[in-house]
């Protein structure tokens, strides 16, 4: 007697209109329309933001450690939550007052490194905060939004993309970066990178380059977990001309860091 095989994770077999995807992440059990709208959402998700004793910090630390390792565990999680509150996006802040507090930490030890006195470090940091993190993050999650729901959806008439589900791909693959860049490149910054040579630009790009590929191959991950959506592999399509970039960059002896902190020091002028 043979018994039905149950379906391959990655099958959409929950989603007859869409074919069998692509994405290393498996589908969710279930695909619920989600009930409530984006302003009601975004409403209850500020509403928890300072809430701490409502918000999962332990969880949102697993996330953070397994961005580094194994960033398809994280994006899994997406999918039960839509399984069981039906959405992708978070609805606990958590992630995101870790992250800021991280940011926050991190600046701050960066313009010491720097040599920044105490004013330019405020400027500093309220320049990576409100600039870099957020202004860039919202400006990039709603470019990537925009071009997923328009350009990369299966059916146009299917569900879309949330945009805050779009934020926090973001902030997941900004986490990398921002740890490679500044946290642990902080600490070679004195003893070998603020000193020009082969080696100290070796060290700095080979930062940025993982830093980069962190954040496109996160992001593809983040993209790909969504069955409504094909094609995601177009957010891998820079990586052959970053690498030549960076091959490109140690040749002409450009140390990514050394223009960082130029950069940053006539900011804060």
């Amino acid at each position: 007697m043979k018994y039905p095989t149950s379906p391959t994770p990655t099958a959409n077999h929950h989603y007859p209109n869409y074919p069998r995807s692509t994405s290393p992440l498996p589908a969710p059990a279930n695909y619920q329309p989600t009930v409530a709208s984006a302003a009601v959402k975004r409403y209850k998700y500020l509403r928890r933001l300072f809430k701490f004793n409502q918000m999962d910090f332990e969880f949102a630390a697993w996330q953070m450690v397994y961005l580094f390792i194994a960033p398809q565990k994280v994006f899994r999680n997406f999918n039960y939550r839509k399984h069981t509150k039906s959405q992708f996006a978070r609805d606990d802040p958590a992630f995101l007052v870790l992250l800021s507090v991280w940011l926050f930490a991190s600046s701050v030890c960066f313009a010491l490194a720097m040599g920044l006195g105490w004013g330019k470090v405020l400027l500093f940091v309220l320049f990576v905060v409100f600039v870099d993190f957020i202004g860039a993050g919202i400006l990039v999650s709603t470019l990537f939004w925009v071009v997923s729901n328009k350009y990369l959806r299966r059916d146009v008439d299917g569900p879309d993309v949330e945009w805050g589900y779009a934020f926090d791909v973001h902030i997941n693959a900004f986490f990398p970066p921002l740890s490679l860049l500044h946290c642990f490149q902080i600490l070679l910054f004195n003893n070998l990178l603020v000193h020009g040579g082969f080696l100290s630009c070796l060290v700095s790009n080979t930062f940025w380059l993982a830093s980069i590929v962190y954040y496109l191959y996160i992001t593809f991950l983040g993209y790909s977990n969504l069955p409504t959506l094909h094609n995601t592999r177009i957010f891998l399509l820079p990586l052959p001309v970053l690498f030549i970039a960076y091959l490109g960059s140690l040749l002409a002896g450009w140390n990514l860091s050394h223009m960082l902190m130029d950069f940053y020091h006539h900011r804060v002028l």
